[in-house]
């Protein structure tokens, strides 16, 4: 019914799980403030009765100190507890984050699949972000309520054997019967949420970033209905979640007053023989709602648990422990030093290699030969899904591949994907730009390098007039480029591969976003900033003027 998790999600849940050292002490003064709140009521049952009983209040002494030291106690030992519970549980949420990104490392950009950005941010916060309730919600509350239940359970018995044997068969039926109703009314729900929710992000993410183009089509109204669809189905499975941990209390409260019922039957038999004194009756029959109070995180927890199922899956999927085949393992890599030389140009070659992305069922890539000398001009064209990004990712060592892929005679296969990282320099299709200063977008490429050195780079790519006039270097660019157009995003990622001084530079569809009359013109002027020491690499899918190429390779021809 709740289910095990499988490899992958054990592995993050394992990771989510704070050491038994760092939460011991947690669950310690859980166990207190239970027994505490058990304590409390029984004490207090038993001092009313008594007090009717007895002539002399200093008789009765002892038992109300013991009431003020119950209710002191239950209020400082949970705060300690959940102090406690919470900066466990905190310094394991920074852990597992480390470890996730630290894993997302290893197989971005390739290995992340059809994870959209709003996908990919709902994994990244809001199931990473979950993970931190698995000990508050889950081990926790298990084990404080089990812990002090049984001791609980046991004292009754104690007192009255056949009340302590009704209250632990009325714990356990209101444990079954509380998760076959949670898991009726809220478990596909729950189950659920984490999907539901990286949809809805995924959905809003798409609307905010295409609103121009939906405007332009008069699609706004479409795509807004979407979302509220998603939005509405979100809803209902979170009010499905609620009902049954509303359900939950219901059943809760049902067996507690069946406990204190069965209790109330069993001690007054009892009293009537002389077996027990009306203090120990009250007592008796008040502490089961007390255990109840307790008892009803244990079906919660079941129901936490099925919610963070699904959270380490997905995180499991984003970020797996082992990488797929397809994506070259940075981690079992030759160490060493970079086996060329940065500001030499090696000659580039291909034999009979074929690649394709993890999940592929076949090779994306083909290239039966393909050998470039220093300087050279390539232009790669070939239709759509014909392997020309594909390409760019098995060049900059994004994507393995079959075959033979050498520079200066060197397989890459032999070094460290990032040493062949600082040789190939990838421009995307759509350079990412951070939202900030274009001297901080440059100074990721040379961190130690003057503005002098950074305007020389943006005069070199023909932005030097332009800058000036926009302010300088500390003009800014806007979230993801937006103040500039496609020509410039392009122009500033040159400049950061000229700063970076890549030897080979992949320009992955460089005029994808400008207009046709100025595609030609962008392309001379990248290709003449990059200088005839460096080997350029085009992939474009539009004809590019033959005085540009000295070589050209079409893909799925």
């Amino acid at each position: 019914m709740i289910g095990m998790p499988d490899r992958e999600q054990a592995r993050i849940l394992r990771l989510a799980t704070p050491s038994t050292r760092s939460l011991t002490p947690a669950v310690l003064f859980g166990i207190a403030w239970a027994l505490s709140a058990m304590a409390l009521l029984a004490t207090s049952a038993y001092l009313i009765t008594a007090a009717s009983l007895t002539i002399h209040m200093l008789l009765l002494q002892s038992l109300i100190a013991s009431v003020r030291g119950f209710a002191i106690g239950r209020s400082v030992f949970r705060y300690v507890e959940r102090l406690l519970g919470h900066s466990a549980s905190f310094r394991q949420l920074a852990k597992l984050r480390a470890g996730v990104y630290e894993r997302l490392e290893a197989v971005v950009p390739a290995g992340l699949g059809a994870a959209g950005r709003g996908e990919l941010l709902d994994r990244l916060v809001t199931d990473v972000d979950g993970l931190q309730y698995l000990p508050l919600r889950v081990i926790e509350p298990l084990v404080v309520s089990l812990v002090s239940l049984l001791l609980a359970v046991s004292c009754v018995c104690l007192v009255n054997l056949p009340a302590g044997a009704a209250l632990a068969a009325s714990l356990v039926i209101a444990a079954i019967v509380a998760l076959l109703v949670h898991e009726r009314l809220g478990g596909d729900a729950e189950r659920r949420l984490a999907r539901e929710r990286g949809e809805l992000g995924q959905s809003v993410d798409e609307f905010l970033r295409g609103l121009d183009t939906l405007e332009a089509f008069g699609a706004v109204a479409e795509r807004r209905a979407t979302i509220a669809e998603l939005d509405r189905a979100l809803c209902r499975s979170r009010l499905r979640s609620t009902l049954g941990e509303g359900a939950v209390q219901a059943v809760m409260i049902l067996c507690s007053g069946l406990a204190s019922a069965a209790a109330l039957i069993f001690g007054s038999d009892a009293l009537a023989t002389g077996n027990l004194t009306p203090p120990l009756l009250t007592l008796i029959v008040l502490v089961p709602m007390a255990c109840f109070e307790v008892f009803q995180a244990v079906p919660l927890a079941a129901g936490a648990w099925r919610q963070l199922r699904p959270s380490a899956g997905r995180i499991a999927e984003l970020a797996p422990e082992t990488p797929p085949t397809e994506i070259p393992s940075a981690r079992t890599a030759p160490d060493g030093p970079s086996p060329w030389v940065r500001h030499h140009t090696p000659t580039l070659e291909l034999r009979e290699v074929r690649a394709h992305w993890p999940g592929a069922a076949k090779a994306q890539l083909e290239v039966p030969a393909l050998t470039l000398a220093p300087g050279t001009r390539l232009l790669v064209r070939g239709p759509s899904g014909s392997g020309k990004s594909t390409l760019a990712a098995v060049l900059v060592r994004f994507l393995e591949h079959e075959g033979s892929y050498l520079l200066d005679g060197i397989d890459v296969k032999s070094t460290h994907p990032d040493h062949v990282r600082a040789v190939v320099g990838l421009i995307e299709q759509r350079p990412h730009l951070f939202h900030e200063s274009i001297r901080q977008n440059l100074l990721f490429a040379k961190p130690d390098a003057s503005d002098a050195e950074l305007m020389s780079s943006l005069e070199r790519v023909g932005l030097g007039s332009w800058l000036r006039s926009r302010g300088g270097l500390d003009t800014r660019v806007g979230e993801q480029g937006t103040l500039l157009s496609g020509g410039q995003a392009h122009r500033i990622a040159l400049a950061r591969a000229i700063l970076a001084d890549f030897p080979i530079l992949v320009l992955d569809e460089p005029t994808a976003d400008v207009d046709p009359p100025r595609a030609e013109a962008l392309v001379r002027e990248l290709v003449e900033a990059a200088g005839p020491e460096r080997t350029v690499i085009i992939i474009s899918h539009t004809p590019i003027a033959s005085p540009l190429v000295t070589q050209e390779l079409r893909l799925g021809a």
